[in-house]
């Protein structure tokens, strides 16, 4: 067994001085829920990055800094009698634990079944409709009520497409979203035509939601598929700059575009 220096205990005693009204730290203790949720979303993104890097050494470090924020949320909770750590986790257990009753049968943690025949997509299926029934229970209003409005563009298109999906409202196959693909640029193409800057606005909003439709019939992560699409922009632009020998202000296009073309072949 490892021993560690610190634990979560310790965390959250940490957290806890840094929040003292006295000993504390005074950028800690302006912050509120609002002022450091941009941080959390950053957080987020550099754990996922370091994922797709395969940066594993930095993964950890990034994982502790993402478990750091729900450190500070459940202190800032604690401070308002609100919830605390603790109760955090006692909820995030019992709802894995409702949600999961192809393992846990009697809705406990103690209780288990032989699971070696269930499929994935039984599973699937399930999870979904427990859900389902979580989101009737908050009263939310209609199916799509509950799909945060915070969320990447992009993921929240893929998400809202999912739910709908879910309930049959879905193409036969992946030629009904291509074919919207078509339509909607075409419709971008007479936006310009007529110079309507604010149909121009929505028709590609049509275009890129139709696109992200695409990528959900595929099952394929519409933000991971651009991601993976500009970091290969990056790396083709970077050897335009390594290689074009004067100032890029001062390239042709086709320089720049012969390079572009090397970047490709490599």
């Amino acid at each position: 067994m490892v021993n560690y220096k610190y634990s979560t205990d310790d965390l959250l005693y940490l957290m806890a001085r840094l929040r003292d009204p006295q000993t504390g730290c005074p950028w800690d203790i302006k912050q509120d829920y609002a002022s450091i949720a941009p941080s959390t979303l950053e957080e987020a993104y550099e754990v996922v990055d370091a994922i797709e890097k395969q940066d594993f050494v930095h993964l950890k470090e990034e994982l502790g800094d993402l478990l750091f924020q729900v450190i500070f949320y459940s202190q800032l909770g604690k401070e308002e009698n609100r919830f605390d750590f603790a109760s955090v986790v006692s909820d995030l257990v019992e709802k894995l634990v409702r949600r999961h009753p192809h393992v846990f049968p009697d809705g406990t943690l103690a209780s288990k079944i032989d699971n070696r025949h269930t499929l994935p997509t039984d599973v699937k299926a399930r999870w979904e409709a427990i859900k389902q029934q979580e989101r009737d229970a908050k009263g939310a209003q209609g199916l799509l009520a509950d799909v945060p409005l915070n969320l990447p563009a992009l993921s929240r298109a893929a998400k809202l497409q999912k739910r709908a999906a879910n309930v049959g409202f879905d193409w036969t196959d992946v030629q009904g979203p291509i074919a919207k693909v078509r339509e909607e640029l075409v419709e971008v193409e007479e936006a310009l035509i007529a110079n309507d800057n604010e149909a121009i606005v929505e028709e590609l909003g049509d275009l890129f939601f139709a696109v992200v439709n695409v990528s959900r019939y595929l099952k394929i992560d519409p933000e991971l598929a651009l991601r993976k699409a500009s970091q290969k922009f990056e790396r083709r632009f970077n050897y335009i700059e390594n290689h074009i020998n004067k100032p890029m202000a001062d390239a042709s296009i086709e320089e720049m575009t012969v390079l572009w073309d090397e970047a490709k072949t490599r």
